[in-house]
């Protein structure tokens, strides 16, 4: 065998480092001198051609007029912050990439984004849309696996509580997923500096539970200094690195890195535990891990907006609504099997 064969810790860094490498190329549309003088001309004049640009209007309502005109709308408006600046970005934006369409060129990405169209209020339609329905679908599976153990399968007469030694664990799992989801909504709906630390900083915590969470049920630990001696460490590790999101710097970059690497892990993690062992679920497990790798390549790839609307992220967010589907699937199945088996043995 070779190097990587013999190390499959070399394989896992070489495979982050190959699907980050697209990620940290830098913007070339706010570096055009046509883009800019559009958005400098727009700014000065509150118009771009024919379009007025009303967040660059003195507001006539009384108001101090050096206020963004954002905070003159309803409270409940207010949380989209756009302003003068942003929305003259957004519609120099869309003019640069209609006469690049024309001229036949690629779309390129301004201020580290690829230019989007927006829906009403909605900045990315598409992505906080699928983003949505996954939500629904992590729920419904953490409700019907919450249904499964307290009214469907025998629970310990002396406690009451079930049998599979894994039920707190997917309890956690299901909270913080839905969590990540609903900030994921949130983010492609309206992607200001807040909801954007609080998507990445529930992302990485999800991640980095949903690894914990591999390790301990494909090495089959069970007693708490076990699961404590595994968790502690990963959980410091995330720990940390939601800090420095938050109060540090907000590396995107970063923060793709290290998603990258423990998503690939677990995935190789179950896929390998998967091919080793008889479960009754093996072949979902399997899927869910190649489709896992199949979205993180996908969003690390960063493939260009097609139609204004769909990209590489909304691509992998359409992916991971049948992957939940049959995760909660598998999660159900394991619980019917554990209980089935600590049952024959207390016979």
């Amino acid at each position: 065998m070779g190097l990587l064969g013999r190390r499959p810790w070399l394989l896992l860094l070489a495979l982050a480092s190959a699907v980050v490498a697209v990620a940290v190329e830098a913007s070339e549309g706010d570096a055009d001198p046509l883009y800019r003088a559009c958005v400098e001309g727009c700014q000065k004049t509150g118009s771009l051609k024919e379009t007025s640009i009303k967040h660059c209007m003195v507001p006539t309502d009384g108001q101090p007029a050096d206020k963004s005109w954002y905070t003159h709308e309803p409270l409940y408006l207010q949380w989209k912050d756009w302003n003068c600046k942003s929305e003259c970005r957004y519609h120099c934006m869309m003019e640069r990439e209609n006469e690049r369409a024309k001229l036949g060129l690629q779309p390129v990405k301004y201020h580290g984004k690829w230019p989007l169209k927006r829906a009403s209020v909605f900045q990315e339609p598409l992505s906080a849309s699928l983003s949505a329905l996954t939500l629904v679908v992590q729920f419904n599976g953490w409700l019907s696996f919450f249904l499964l153990l307290y009214y469907k399968l025998p629970l310990r007469p002396e406690t009451h509580k079930t049998y599979y030694e894994y039920t707190g664990l997917w309890h956690i799992y299901g909270l913080l997923a839905m969590n990540s989801w609903f900030w994921s909504a949130i983010y492609h709906s309206c992607d200001t500096t807040w909801t954007e630390k609080l998507y990445f900083s529930s992302a990485a915590a999800f991640l980095g539970y949903s690894f914990i969470l591999a390790i301990l049920r494909t090495l089959n630990l069970r007693d708490v200094a076990s699961r404590v001696m595994v968790a502690a460490p990963i959980l410091a590790f995330v720990t940390t690195h939601i800090l420095y999101l938050n109060f540090y710097e907000l590396d995107k970059g970063l923060n793709m890195k290290v998603c990258t690497v423990i998503s690939i892990a677990q995935c190789l993690l179950w896929a390998l535990w998967a091919v080793m062992t008889r479960h009754p679920s093996r072949l979902k497990i399997i899927f869910v891990a190649i489709g896992g790798a199949a979205a993180v390549l996908l969003e690390a790839y960063d493939i260009p907006p097609r139609w204004g609307y769909v990209d590489g992220r909304a691509i992998c967010l359409a992916v991971a609504i049948p992957l939940s589907f049959l995760w909660w699937s598998f999660a159900k199945e394991d619980a019917e099997m554990r209980t089935s088996a600590i049952l024959k043995k207390t016979r």
